[in-house]
């Protein structure tokens, strides 16, 4: 059984709908998350190269395990079109035992 610390919820900021979009078929396809939701669109403000920018982007919710997190990670720098994506895992500290279970069984590193 898949306890709460087993898993993790990642949050990355796309810059449109297309790039979200091919972002999370990767990620699913390559099998390192169970889950990608994209979110609807949101205005970010932000310090880029010493001026605040604002810009509208599409936020992915991804779920994965803590074991996967590192592969995930590297993939999604190597194929997202930010130059410093925004790639932020959050522990899931609690949920339902057969969500979390089905995270595990479907981030399955070995069908790569």
């Amino acid at each position: 059984m898949q306890t709460p610390h087993d898993s993790l919820v990642v949050c990355c900021n796309c810059p449109d709908e297309t790039s979200a979009h091919l972002l999370a078929q990767g990620i699913i396809t390559a099998r390192l998350a169970a889950c990608v939701n994209q979110m609807a669109a949101v205005k970010s403000s932000y310090h880029w190269h010493g001026k605040i920018e604002q810009m509208t982007e599409v936020p992915l919710m991804i779920k994965t395990t803590v074991a996967a997190y590192p592969q995930l990670e590297q993939w999604l720098l190597e194929h997202h079109p930010y130059e410093v994506p925004e790639i932020i895992a959050l522990p899931i500290i609690a949920g339902a035992a057969s969500y979390l279970d089905w995270i595990a069984k479907e981030v399955n590193l070995d069908q790569k």
